[in-house]
């Protein structure tokens, strides 16, 4: 009896969201339009009380590479763990559900990894809709370029370094770059100048924008 394959995705794309429904179609569909397509999306809904489910519901019936989880409101931090321990693929990776990747994205960090087998984290730049300061998390009353900040949604890297360090932690402000303090430790980690994620600061309730 002829039974059908699993589907094992390289790359599991976890798009936690809150309220965002309005935003959503631009996210998704940035991954649907991607060159490289052995990936999964695994939507985490950290409790939306608007329209989101009726409308990520539409992408579900037809697209079987794209999952949906929801629990109650517990943060961003608590919706990237969640996505981390359900994902599939060898690789993990982020996108915030108001950002969007160009259609290379995944490609160019797939193509980049196989052949610097020895690295096993990335993160980049992104080129910038809106604000390009954001406040340092090290002294508020500063700001910085964001150039010079760990931007979560490009972080890109093997599955097993997210999993051995219990992934984010809840902190009050930038719970990425507490991260990569973290792995900087044990694993080689390798910032590239690809600007393939766009990161929208023009949403009026961005985490960013409300520190």
């Amino acid at each position: 009896m002829q039974t059908d394959k699993i589907y094992e995705p390289l790359v599991s794309i976890i798009l936690p969201t809150y309220n965002r429904y309005k935003y959503l179609d631009r996210s998704i569909n940035s991954v649907l339009n991607q060159t490289y397509k052995n990936w999964e999306l695994i939507i985490v809904d950290d409790g939306s009380d608007d329209n989101s489910f009726s409308f990520i519901k539409n992408y579900l019936n037809k697209f079987s590479k794209i999952r949906y989880l929801f629990h109650e409101n517990r943060g961003a931090a608590y919706s990237m763990n969640i996505g981390m321990q359900n994902s599939k693929g060898e690789f993990i990776t982020f996108l915030g559900s108001d950002d969007e990747y160009l259609e290379n994205h995944l490609r160019l960090r797939i193509d980049y990894l196989s052949q610097n087998k020895s690295i096993d984290l990335l993160h980049s730049p992104a080129k910038i809709i809106g604000n390009k300061f954001v406040k340092d998390k090290y002294n508020l009353s500063k700001k910085i370029h964001l150039d010079e900040c760990v931007l979560g949604g490009t972080l890109f890297g093997k599955t097993e370094v997210f999993k051995k360090l219990n992934g984010f932690k809840e902190v009050n402000y930038s719970p990425e770059s507490e991260f990569i303090e973290r792995a900087e430790t044990d694993y080689k980690i390798e910032k590239l100048d690809y600007r393939t994620y766009i990161y929208h600061r023009d949403t009026p309730d961005g985490i960013c924008n409300n520190i």
